[in-house]
């Protein structure tokens, strides 16, 4: 995990914001707590940006909106795995009327495919779901 701090001023036209909104769209974002700072200089917001190292190399060197194709990433075992998963999170998202990747990234299946044992204790280890997103996602 890394955390990374942003102080934007109240007055920032737009730099500050932009910088932060590029980090947001361009890491996996664990959590963000934010703050309104005041001092005698003036008052900032201060975001503390929690996020993963992409451990797989799926996100490094592409843009945020460029797909991995995972017919070549993946082998061929793997793939019929990986498309038997999004199967159940396209049924899992229908049931609870929310989006697939707000049940699992794709990131995310490619991590559970490469678990030795399926069982809790390993799927915290999955970057993405780890011990603060289990709770929600499992509990």
């Amino acid at each position: 995990m890394q955390i990374r701090i942003f102080t934007i001023s109240v007055f920032d036209s737009g730099p500050g914001m932009a910088e932060l909104n590029r980090y947001l769209s361009a890491n996996r974002v664990l959590e963000v707590e934010q703050r309104m700072v005041q001092t005698e200089g003036g008052a900032y917001w201060s975001f503390c940006v929690r996020s993963v190292v992409d451990p797989l190399g799926f996100s490094a060197n592409r843009s945020a909106k460029e797909k991995v194709d995972y017919k070549q990433v993946l082998n061929a075992e793997e793939f019929a795995v990986f498309s038997d998963l999004r199967t159940c999170r396209k049924k899992l998202a229908q049931d609870d009327s929310v989006p697939a990747y707000a049940v699992f990234t794709d990131e995310e299946l490619v991590g559970i495919l490469r678990l030795d044992i399926l069982e809790p204790e390993n799927l915290k280890k999955v970057p993405g779901i780890g011990e603060p997103h289990f709770k929600m996602k499992f509990m």
